[in-house]
């Protein structure tokens, strides 16, 4: 991995810089509770609306319906098409953190 410079001094390197969110994501048959990263000062929602056909989760816990814990993983890869909804927990309220 090297640094790179432009002749203004500006350096440019591999590493990408993120943001972990944790959240609560609702794909079309299962619950996942895990770490969304995303870019410093971008929204949720971006990260979200970006091209690439994966959303990678760190720390992830797929559970069933009865919101026991079926699988759990470092990392996982979701199809962003089989995503149904997205919570971040910071938006969720005291009765949906009763759910956990």
């Amino acid at each position: 991995m090297g640094i790179e410079f432009d002749d203004k001094g500006k350096f440019y390197t591999e590493i990408i810089s993120k943001v972990t969110v944790p959240a609560m994501i609702q794909t079309t048959r299962h619950r996942i509770q895990g770490l969304v990263h995303i870019r410093p000062n971008s929204r949720f929602k971006d990260e979200l609306d970006n091209d690439e056909p994966f959303l990678a989760v760190t720390g992830a816990k797929i559970l069933n319906e009865a919101a026991e814990v079926l699988f759990e993983a470092d990392f996982i890869s979701i199809r962003r098409e089989q995503i149904v909804w997205v919570i971040p927990y910071e938006e969720m309220t005291q009765e949906d953190e009763g759910a956990k």
